[in-house]
C-alpha cells in the first residue's frame, strides 16, 4: 500500500491529461525547460565571473589562477636558513 503501481500512474496521468489538458501541459513543459535552462546558464555565468575575478598575471604576463595546489607552500625546509645556525648566532 505504499507506493503506487503502474496502473494508479497511469489513472493519474489520464485524470491529470483530462483537466488541464495536453495544450496547457506542453506550455507548462517549454516553461520548465526554459527555466532549467536559464538556471543553467546563469550558474555557467557566475562560474565564469569567478574564475576572471580569481585570475592574477605573473611577471611573465601569463594569466593564472590564485589557487595554488599544496604542495608549492613554503615551509620551514623551504628557507635558506636553519635553526641550528640560530642558536649559534647569539
Amino acid at each position: 500500500m505504499g507506493s503506487f503501481s503502474i496502473t494508479h500512474w497511469l489513472i493519474l496521468l489520464v485524470v491529470v491529461v483530462v483537466v488541464f489538458g495536453t495544450s496547457k501541459l506542453r506550455n507548462a513543459g517549454k516553461d520548465l525547460g526554459g527555466a532549467v535552462k536559464g538556471f543553467k546558464d546563469a550558474v555557467k555565468d557566475e562560474n565564469a565571473e569567478h574564475a576572471k575575478k580569481n585570475a592574477v598575471i605573473d611577471h611573465d604576463g601569463k594569466a593564472g589562477t590564485t589557487d595554488r595546489p599544496a604542495t608549492d607552500k613554503v615551509t620551514d625546509h623551504d628557507t635558506n636558513t636553519s635553526h641550528a645556525d640560530d642558536k649559534h648566532n647569539v
